[in-house]
Protein backbone atom coordinates (compact mmCIF):
# COMPACT_ATOMS: atom_id res chain seq x y z
CA UNK A 1 0.00 0.00 0.00
CA UNK A 2 1.14 3.40 -0.30
CA UNK A 3 -1.19 6.78 -0.41
CA UNK A 4 -1.81 9.00 -3.83
CA UNK A 5 -3.39 11.93 -4.50
CA UNK A 6 -6.50 11.80 -5.95
CA UNK A 7 -8.96 14.66 -8.09
CA UNK A 8 -9.47 17.16 -5.39
CA UNK A 9 -6.27 18.17 -4.75
CA UNK A 10 -6.54 19.86 -8.56
CA UNK A 11 -6.46 23.56 -8.37
CA UNK A 12 -6.66 23.20 -4.27
CA UNK A 13 -3.48 21.80 -3.65
CA UNK A 14 -3.17 23.19 -0.10
CA UNK A 15 0.40 21.74 0.86
CA UNK A 16 -0.20 21.24 4.37
CA UNK A 17 0.85 17.55 3.94
CA UNK A 18 4.38 18.70 2.12
CA UNK A 19 5.98 19.31 5.76
CA UNK A 20 4.67 16.31 7.77
CA UNK A 21 6.06 14.06 5.31
CA UNK A 22 9.06 12.34 6.57
CA UNK A 23 10.69 11.14 3.55
CA UNK A 24 9.61 14.21 1.01
CA UNK A 25 7.86 11.84 -1.80
CA UNK A 26 6.12 14.93 -2.50
CA UNK A 27 6.36 16.18 -5.94
CA UNK A 28 4.51 19.04 -7.45
CA UNK A 29 3.14 20.12 -10.45
CA UNK A 30 1.25 23.92 -11.75
CA UNK A 31 -2.14 23.21 -10.01
CA UNK A 32 -2.24 19.63 -8.25
CA UNK A 33 0.42 17.38 -5.80
CA UNK A 34 1.26 14.06 -6.02
CA UNK A 35 3.30 11.43 -4.57
CA UNK A 36 5.60 8.94 -5.28
CA UNK A 37 4.44 5.48 -4.86
CA UNK A 38 7.44 4.05 -4.58
CA UNK A 39 9.46 6.49 -1.78
CA UNK A 40 6.08 6.81 0.36
CA UNK A 41 6.79 4.35 3.50
CA UNK A 42 2.73 4.03 4.02
CA UNK A 43 3.44 6.17 7.95
CA UNK A 44 -0.26 7.81 6.72
CA UNK A 45 0.84 11.25 8.61
CA UNK A 46 -0.01 13.45 5.45
CA UNK A 47 -3.63 12.06 4.72
CA UNK A 48 -5.21 13.92 8.18
CA UNK A 49 -3.46 16.97 6.80
CA UNK A 50 -4.99 17.53 3.44
CA UNK A 51 -8.14 20.28 4.05
CA UNK A 52 -9.79 18.51 0.94
CA UNK A 53 -9.05 15.41 1.42
CA UNK A 54 -7.93 15.08 -1.21
CA UNK A 55 -4.45 11.64 -0.41
CA UNK A 56 -6.52 8.15 -0.17
CA UNK A 57 -4.46 4.94 0.30
CA UNK A 58 -3.82 3.39 -2.96
CA UNK A 59 -6.19 0.10 -1.51
CA UNK A 60 -9.09 2.38 -2.19
CA UNK A 61 -12.00 1.05 -4.77
CA UNK A 62 -11.79 3.11 -8.16
CA UNK A 63 -8.17 5.01 -7.33
CA UNK A 64 -6.20 3.09 -10.15
CA UNK A 65 -6.17 6.28 -12.03
CA UNK A 66 -4.87 8.05 -9.77
CA UNK A 67 -2.21 5.98 -8.54
CA UNK A 68 -1.21 5.53 -12.86
CA UNK A 69 -1.04 10.10 -11.99
CA UNK A 70 0.96 10.16 -9.60
CA UNK A 71 3.34 7.71 -10.78
CA UNK A 72 3.93 9.24 -13.72
CA UNK A 73 4.27 12.81 -12.50
CA UNK A 74 6.44 12.24 -9.73
CA UNK A 75 8.91 11.18 -12.32
CA UNK A 76 9.42 14.09 -14.01
CA UNK A 77 7.68 16.87 -11.27
CA UNK A 78 10.07 18.44 -8.81
CA UNK A 79 10.68 17.51 -5.34
CA UNK A 80 8.52 20.22 -3.31
CA UNK A 81 10.04 19.77 0.88
CA UNK A 82 8.23 22.90 2.03
CA UNK A 83 4.56 24.42 2.19
CA UNK A 84 4.21 26.94 -0.49
CA UNK A 85 1.54 29.36 -0.72
CA UNK A 86 -2.17 28.09 -1.77
CA UNK A 87 -3.98 29.17 -4.60
CA UNK A 88 -6.01 32.40 -3.96
CA UNK A 89 -9.32 30.79 -5.36
CA UNK A 90 -8.37 27.54 -3.50
CA UNK A 91 -11.39 26.99 -1.37
CA UNK A 92 -13.49 27.77 -4.15
CA UNK A 93 -12.46 24.91 -5.94
CA UNK A 94 -12.64 22.32 -3.22
CA UNK A 95 -14.96 19.69 -3.44
CA UNK A 96 -15.94 20.69 -6.59
CA UNK A 97 -16.80 17.50 -9.34
CA UNK A 98 -15.27 16.55 -12.66
CA UNK A 99 -11.62 18.31 -12.24
CA UNK A 100 -9.64 16.10 -13.82
CA UNK A 101 -9.76 17.59 -17.26
CA UNK A 102 -8.47 20.58 -15.47
CA UNK A 103 -5.03 19.02 -14.42
CA UNK A 104 -2.15 20.63 -15.80
CA UNK A 105 0.51 18.41 -16.91
CA UNK A 106 3.25 21.27 -16.11
CA UNK A 107 5.60 21.09 -13.64
CA UNK A 108 5.48 23.57 -10.50
CA UNK A 109 8.48 25.29 -8.73
CA UNK A 110 9.58 22.78 -6.75
CA UNK A 111 11.02 23.41 -3.13
CA UNK A 112 13.27 20.57 -2.64
CA UNK A 113 16.95 21.53 -1.92
CA UNK A 114 18.39 19.15 -4.64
Amino acid sequence: MTYIVIENCIKCKYQDCVEVCPVDCFYEGENFLVIHPDECIDCGVCEPECPAEAIVPDTEDGVEEWLEINTKYAEIWPNITRKGDAPADAADWDGKPDKKALLSTKPGAGTGEG
